[in-house]
């Protein structure tokens, strides 16, 4: 891209995560003028955020860029260069469809949400592609909260695309001093790490919450590791990729954190809360929606994976939390990994 020239940059969806990529995506650059658009759906909002210069409802303290802005008429994002599709995960086929007569081919799409989509039993990036024909699609996932990244913490995440080459070049284009970003071809491995991790903090958050001691909490994410790793291996994605930043390293983070709404939503299961009341307390959840349609893509596989299972059955409120443990403690002892592993 020429110095002169202006890079143009849509970001669609402008919760926390959306407000806090926009502002990075926005910095300064020696080499070119940046131009962000961050679209929300509420016009109420967008003009809230216009007036003020701040997402408030989403983001507080943290102002917006000068050169981001935002907008509620998807015909605004014409002439644009990149996307980032920062909505929730059952709703970022509908964003898409939306979007897609207004910009032109060839232009990428970053999906930076984590799940699988509930319907279809479709991986985001599969999602992405089918609904956004001809836009390379990327996946940008990894240990990070909307909050600290806002406030300039150091932070590490993983961007893949299909094209390796690709994923590097949107990696430099979205780095900063305080984020850093590695990025890989295993698009599959990246984005099976960032959606069963959900899943497995609201495991972490009802052994938490229901006081079993941080030697079970150890334990618990030692053993979805395998899980995690047990089914990102039987869907094609890399040992390493599994192990690394959108991997391990995100699980350990949404299970430790009370700033994930997952590992908040078992916290409060795990105290004797309704789903409802504990839903209503975590707010947004997407282990929620992921929990059961990657059950059903275990069962396809035969993956044995009985903590994900077990968070299934009392998210279904088929079992008290109390049974849950129980049967989780007396399945029968075994080696600790497959010979092979």
């Amino acid at each position: 891209m020429p110095p002169s020239q202006t890079r143009r940059i849509a970001v669609l969806g402008a919760g926390a995560w959306g407000t806090a990529l926009a502002n990075l995506a926005a910095r300064p650059s020696d080499k070119e003028d940046t131009e962000v658009k961050i679209w929300a759906r509420d016009r109420a909002h967008v003009a809230e955020m216009t007036a003020t210069g701040v997402n408030a409802r989403y983001l507080p303290g943290v102002p917006l860029l000068s050169n981001v802005h935002p907008i509620a008429d998807p015909s605004e994002v014409q002439g644009i260069d990149l996307v980032l599709a920062v909505v929730p995960a059952q709703a970022l086929r509908m964003v898409l469809d939306i979007f897609a007569p207004h910009v032109v081919e060839g232009v990428p799409v970053i999906v930076c949400a984590k799940g699988i989509e509930h319907a279809t039993g479709r991986f985001l990036s599969e999602v992405a592609a089918e609904a956004f024909p001809g836009h390379p699609p990327a996946i940008l996932s990894g240990p990070s909260f909307a909050k600290e990244v806002a406030q300039g913490l150091p932070t590490a995440v993983t961007l893949a695309a299909h094209d390796g080459a690709l994923a590097a070049t949107l990696a430099g284009m979205l780095a900063t001093p305080s984020l850093r970003l590695y990025s890989t071809s295993d698009v599959r491995g990246v984005e099976i790490g960032g959606a069963a991790k959900n899943v497995l903090a609201i495991a972490s958050g009802i052994a938490a919450g229901h006081g079993l001691g941080a030697s079970a909490g150890a334990a618990l994410i030692a053993r979805g590791f395998a899980e995690l790793s047990r089914f990102g291996r039987a869907h094609g994605a890399h040992r390493s990729t599994l192990a690394g930043l959108s991997g391990l390293g995100d699980l350990v983070l949404t299970c430790t954190s009370t700033l994930s709404r997952n590992y908040t939503l078992g916290v409060a299961l795990g105290r004797g809360l309704t789903l409802a009341d504990a839903i209503a307390r975590a707010g947004l959840c997407e282990g929620l929606h992921t929990c059961g349609v990657l059950v059903d893509l275990a069962h396809a596989k035969e993956i044995d994976m009985p903590i994900t299972a077990a968070v299934d059955a009392v998210l279904a409120e088929r079992i008290t939390v109390e049974e849950a443990i129980t049967e989780l403690l007396a399945r029968p002892s075994k080696a600790e990994f497959a010979e092979g592993d």
